[in-house]
């Protein structure tokens, strides 16, 4: 999970500071949009991809597939411990996320109630909300709320209506709930706040520019918004914000190169590249396929010595059946090698510096997990083999959270973990005739 966190709360990042230095001062008001919320999905997705390029190499110590489950931990079977600082900060994560839930809750129900309890008016696929309240408009999915007396006696200006309708017509509203679902559960995370601002400003954009555009005054829609300053938020509704207004009296004024904005916007795909390759890409280390076989010929014979082998026809007839050291030459090599003998491979002295990196690696020595501050304890020498398996994001525990995980065998532990290897083969072997 701390992965996951870390690794979406940087895509918000960079996409974030990308769109106030390079989108937000342009007047490509729509595709904004679209950016701001597709890095709101792409932080949620990104950090279950997993792009996983292997890298051809020699010589990678690895465990043979035979290897003593006992003895060989894997990350993805270890029981993940809950501590009891986890559980506190469990305890309190899931007290506030029930807290905004309830908030959020009361907010639609107070929407619903003013909505059931005031008279309503129709116009231009809208509803308009009279209330008795001193306020001014604001927007909420499909409805319009303002001040009963001001609306009859026309103290409500035409612009300022048409600023919420264009709100209820682009759904501005829906773009709202899904910022605040997200903010209730990652309420933890700053980034989620300020792309609710940059949103709730870019919507302001939008409804200015459409105004704008029908009404042709520029100076006059400005003095209305100076006329109609109110410091009152709405948690779930599109309204006036005085914070908001000097941005948005700059922004009705500017020239936007077209040139400028068309390079601009086409500069957001190398950067969704650039944090794909950063945050989904692992390099997998894969070991060149070796010709040779590491068991020797006389070892073969001796490991099948009392294996019964049954060979058979296509159909599944038995056509023979004889003790492995009665098999002819051509005959024996349509039996399976033996599972291969690790050779023992010491580590560098950079390798087992390396180790010690808690971040980096897991540490098992002779089967048995140790923390990583362990290994001053000893040196290279003492160890006679070792494998260091790299561990896919899907796979890593909150107990295991890190990339590789190294398994270090002594002397002592090595002839433990392998000595079956010393074990003849028993019984029966069928094969088949092609």
């Amino acid at each position: 999970m701390s992965n996951y966190i870390v690794e979406s709360t940087i895509s918000l990042v960079i996409l974030f500071f990308f769109y106030k230095f390079f989108l937000e001062s342009e007047k490509t008001y729509q595709f904004n949009r679209f950016y701001l919320l597709a890095s709101l999905l792409i932080s949620l997705i990104i950090p279950f991809i997993s792009i996983e390029i292997f890298n051809e190499i020699q010589n990678i110590p690895t465990a043979p597939e035979i290897l003593n489950e006992r003895n060989i931990p894997n990350s993805i079977t270890q029981k993940n411990d809950i501590n009891t600082g986890t559980k506190i900060a469990l305890t309190l994560y899931f007290i506030v996320a029930i807290i905004l839930v309830i908030r959020f809750i009361n907010n639609l129900w107070t929407f619903r109630k003013k909505i059931k309890k005031n008279p309503h008016i129709r116009l231009h696929n809208a509803t308009i909300i009279l209330l008795d309240e001193n306020t001014m408009p604001y927007t909420f999915l499909n409805f319009v709320f303002v001040n009963k007396q001001s609306y009859k006696n026309k103290g409500i200006s035409p612009e300022l209506l048409e600023h919420e309708f264009t709100h209820i017509h682009q759904k501005h509203s829906y773009d709202i709930l899904f910022i605040e679902i997200i903010k209730i559960i990652f309420w933890f995370n700053p980034m989620y706040n300020l792309y609710k601002k940059a949103i709730q400003l870019n919507h302001e954009f939008i409804a200015d520019e459409n105004v704008i555009k029908k009404h042709k005054n520029v100076s006059l829609y400005q003095q209305l918004l100076l006329n109609t300053i109110e410091t009152k938020k709405y948690y779930l509704a599109s309204n006036l914000n005085y914070l908001m207004t000097k941005k948005r009296f700059i922004m009705m004024t500017k020239k936007t190169s077209r040139l400028s904005s068309i390079l601009k916007r086409a500069t957001t795909l190398p950067i969704l590249t650039l944090l794909i390759y950063f945050l989904c890409i692992d390099l997998v280390a894969q070991e060149k396929e070796k010709t040779e076989t590491s068991f020797p010929h006389e070892d073969v014979n001796r490991y099948y010595e009392d294996v019964q082998v049954i060979t058979q026809d296509r159909t599944g007839n038995v056509i023979s059946t004889k003790k492995y050291n009665e098999l002819s030459e051509d005959e024996k090599k349509m039996i399976p090698p033996p599972p291969p003998v690790p050779l023992k491979i010491k580590m560098t002295q950079a390798q087992f510096e390396d180790f010690k990196k808690q971040a980096k690696y897991a540490i098992w020595i002779d089967g048995k997990n140790v923390d990583n501050s362990e290994l001053n304890k000893f040196k290279p020498s003492d160890f006679v083999f070792f494998q260091n398996s790299h561990v896919y994001k899907n796979a890593r525990s909150l107990k295991f959270p890190q990339e590789n995980q190294v398994n270090l065998y002594t002397e002592t532990g090595y002839k433990e973990a392998f000595e079956k290897r010393n074990k003849k083969a028993g019984g029966t072997i069928v094969i088949r005739n092609k």
